[in-house]
């Protein structure tokens, strides 16, 4: 594998509201876990951990968000207590020196604010974890590949509510984007960080 230049870490929505008893929650997530902390316990400065923060209410975003929110009522603001936002505790702990950057969609691109701050420090690798595959990380990956960089995947730190889904994922990624985008495991990836 070729060096991985200036690299960070997006540790993609590791939160309260998906690993605890919610409408949301994630049964993988406790299984990735270990390998998530240990990336980010190893380097917490190079860590940018993302939350997917839900509306007080779905009139509070545009569109079909409002539908979706409709759907999902128990997870916004006015129900949803607002600790549930919050990194799981494990991970909590490494910020400072991580970053945290809220998102209100999927991808953590919108808004320009992530590739700004990237690119002031030349960063050309993003090391994936979190969850979910099928979901946020799959914008996280695609909209970083839009904007040039290598992408490492570590496929054993990702998970989904859904294995079908979660596997054709990482199927279409590893297939498909082979020249942008690279599987790896965590240990191979501590190897050479």
């Amino acid at each position: 594998m070729k060096s991985l230049g200036e690299w960070r870490h997006i540790c993609v929505d590791m939160q309260r509201m998906f690993a605890e008893d919610t409408p949301w929650h994630v049964k993988w997530m406790e299984r990735i876990s270990s390998q998530v902390i240990e990336v980010a316990r190893r380097h917490p400065e190079r860590t940018i951990f993302t939350r997917f923060v839900p509306p007080e209410n779905p009139m509070a975003l545009p569109g079909m968000w409002r539908d979706y929110y409709r759907k999902w009522r128990a997870m916004t603001g006015e129900h949803l207590p607002a600790e549930m936002v919050a990194l799981i505790p494990q991970l909590a702990r490494f910020v400072p020196p991580a970053h945290v950057l809220d998102k209100m969609v999927y991808s953590p691109w919108f808004g320009g604010g992530l590739h700004a701050a990237l690119s002031q420090r030349d960063v050309a690798t993003l090391v994936i974890s979190g969850g979910e595959t099928d979901l946020c990380v799959l914008a996280t990956v695609l909209g970083g590949i839009d904007h040039g960089y290598r992408i490492v995947l570590l496929d054993d730190a990702v998970c989904s509510g859904a294995d079908e889904t979660h596997d054709a994922a990482l199927k279409l990624l590893g297939d498909r984007f082979s020249v942008q985008l690279e599987l790896m495991s965590t240990e191979a990836f501590l190897a050479q960080a």
